[in-house]
C-alpha cells in the first residue's frame, strides 16, 4: 500500500517512490491513486550517509546546485537543445534547461561592445548601447516560447517510438522575460506613419533576419535582457534579444544588433527558403507566426512504467499563441471519449499551462490522448485533420493530438494516435 500523504505530493520517477491523493475517498472510494514519473534507475545511486543527522552537512556556495540524485539534462544537438518536459513540475523552465535553437553557433558578446541600431524610416536613426536599454522603463511577461518545428518527428510518423516528450516536444519552454517594450524605442526614434515592417538581424555567424509587420512590434514585442530573474543566457540571446509572445521562436531573433523600419515586408532566406509551409495545392503558407494551440502528456510517457493497477494522475502542457488556455480534455480510451482535465492555476495568456486528471488503468493495453482548447475557441486537430488542411510536406507547426500507448505490462511507448 503506497504510504498516505495529506496534498498533492512530487510525481516519482522510476523507483518505488509513490503516494496518494488525499480526499479522493468521495471521488474514488476507497482506491489508492499512487502517480509519479521515472526517477533515477536504482543503480549508480550516489553515495550519502545513511543518517545526515550524524554528518555535517557540505557548506554553502556561491552557485546553487541541484541534488546529485537529479540528473535533469537537456538533450543536445549540433543546432539545439530540448527541454525535459517529462522530468519538470509546474510551467516555469529553469533557465539552463530552456531549449535553445540556433543557425549559426552561440556567439560570445561583451555586453559593453554591443549595440543596437534602428534606422530606416525613422525621423533618428539611433544606435541604443546595452546601458541605454536598461534605462527605458522596463516589463517583464511570463510567456511561452516554442520553435516552429517542434512535434515534427510525429508528423509523418504514426507509428509508435521509443521517444519522450522531451525528443518530440522538447523545443518549447516558459520562462520570465524582462526588458524594454520595442514600441517604447519606435517612439524614441519616431517610425515613419507609413512604415508597416520591419527588419530584425542576429549578431550571430549566420547574421539571422526575419520581417516583423508593425502591428506586432507596437503590440507586445520586447527587447529583452533578462529571463527568469538573470541575465539572459548565451543561448538564449545574451546580451539581448528580440522576443515575440506567441509567435514562433524564429522570429524572436537572438543577439540582436539592427532593426530596420521599412514599408514592406524584407523577403529574406528565412521567410522563403525556409519557415514556409507549403500547402497540398502546391501554394506555400508565408509569415505564418502564431503558434497554434497544442498540449502533451508528460506523464505517463515513455519511458515510464506503471507497476500495478489503480489510480494514476495524468499530467502534461498546453499552450497557445493566440492567448490563454480555457480547456484541456483527456482521453483514456484512444478518443473514443473526452473527459475534462484539471488546470492547474496560474492559467495565464500565451503561456505553458499545467494540467491534470485522474484515471484508473486496469491493466489494458489503452492509449491516453490530451486535447487543447484555447480562448479564442480553437481546439486541437487531430493527425488526420491537420494533413488534411497542411499536406503532408510541412516542416512547420505541427500541433496535432498526440499521446502514450500503455502495454498491459505497465510499459510505456509514444503514438499519436489510437
Amino acid at each position: 500500500m503506497p504510504k498516505q500523504i495529506d496534498r498533492l505530493g512530487d510525481p516519482v520517477r522510476r523507483i518505488s517512490r509513490r503516494a496518494m491523493l488525499a480526499g479522493t475517498a468521495g471521488a474514488f472510494g476507497t482506491a489508492t491513486l499512487p502517480f509519479g514519473k521515472a526517477h533515477a534507475r536504482q543503480q549508480d545511486r550516489p553515495n550519502v550517509p545513511d543518517d545526515p543527522t550524524k554528518v555535517q552537512g557540505r557548506d554553502a556556495s556561491e552557485l546553487g546546485t541541484r541534488s546529485q540524485f537529479e540528473q535533469v539534462r537537456r538533450s543536445a544537438g549540433r543546432s539545439s537543445s530540448q527541454t525535459p518536459h517529462q522530468d519538470l513540475d509546474g510551467i516555469i523552465t529553469p533557465s539552463d534547461l530552456h531549449y535553445e535553437r540556433h543557425h549559426g553557433g552561440i556567439p560570445e558578446i561583451d555586453p559593453d561592445r554591443h549595440s543596437l541600431l534602428i534606422h530606416g524610416m525613422v525621423e533618428r536613426d539611433t544606435m541604443f548601447t546595452v546601458a541605454d536599454l536598461k534605462r527605458f522603463p522596463s516589463r517583464s511577461v511570463i510567456h511561452f516560447m516554442e520553435c516552429s518545428g517542434n512535434g515534427g518527428r510525429s508528423y509523418r510518423n504514426r507509428r509508435t517510438e521509443d521517444v519522450t516528450p522531451q525528443q518530440v516536444d522538447g523545443l518549447t519552454s516558459t520562462s520570465e522575460w524582462t526588458g524594454v517594450p520595442l514600441a517604447t524605442l519606435m517612439r524614441e526614434v519616431g517610425v515613419d506613419p507609413e512604415a508597416s515592417w520591419i527588419l530584425a538581424e542576429g549578431g550571430d555567424a549566420a547574421v539571422m533576419t526575419r520581417s516583423i509587420p508593425m502591428g506586432k512590434v507596437m503590440d507586445d514585442a520586447l527587447i529583452a535582457y533578462g529571463q527568469n530573474g538573470e541575465a539572459l543566457r548565451p543561448e538564449q540571446g545574451y546580451p539581448i534579444r528580440l522576443f515575440l509572445p506567441g509567435w514562433e521562436g524564429s522570429a524572436s531573433v537572438k543577439w540582436i544588433r539592427r532593426i530596420e523600419v521599412g514599408d514592406e515586408a524584407f523577403m529574406t532566406r528565412e521567410e522563403t527558403s525556409k519557415y514556409t509551409d507549403p500547402l497540398p495545392d502546391g501554394t506555400a503558407r508565408q509569415f505564418s507566426f502564431t503558434m497554434d494551440t497544442k498540449s502533451i502528456i508528460t506523464f505517463p510517457a515513455y519511458p515510464d512504467t506503471l507497476p500495478e493497477r489503480g489510480w494514476w494522475e495524468m499530467s502534461g502542457l498546453a499552450w497557445s499563441g493566440r492567448g490563454r488556455i480555457s480547456r484541456v480534455e483527456i482521453s483514456t480510451d484512444g478518443g473514443q471519449s473526452w473527459s475534462d482535465a484539471e488546470l492547474q492555476g496560474p492559467v495565464l495568456p500565451i503561456c505553458h499551462t499545467r494540467f491534470r486528471a485522474a484515471f484508473n488503468w486496469q491493466g489494458d493495453e489503452t492509449v491516453v490522448l490530451s486535447r487543447a482548447t484555447d480562448e479564442t475557441g480553437y481546439v486541437q486537430p487531430t493527425l488526420d485533420e491537420l494533413i488534411a488542411v497542411r499536406g503532408i510536406g510541412t516542416r512547420y507547426h505541427h500541433n496535432h493530438i498526440r499521446g502514450c500507448r500503455i502495454r498491459p505490462n505497465g510499459s510505456t511507448v509514444f503514438t499519436v494516435d489510437a
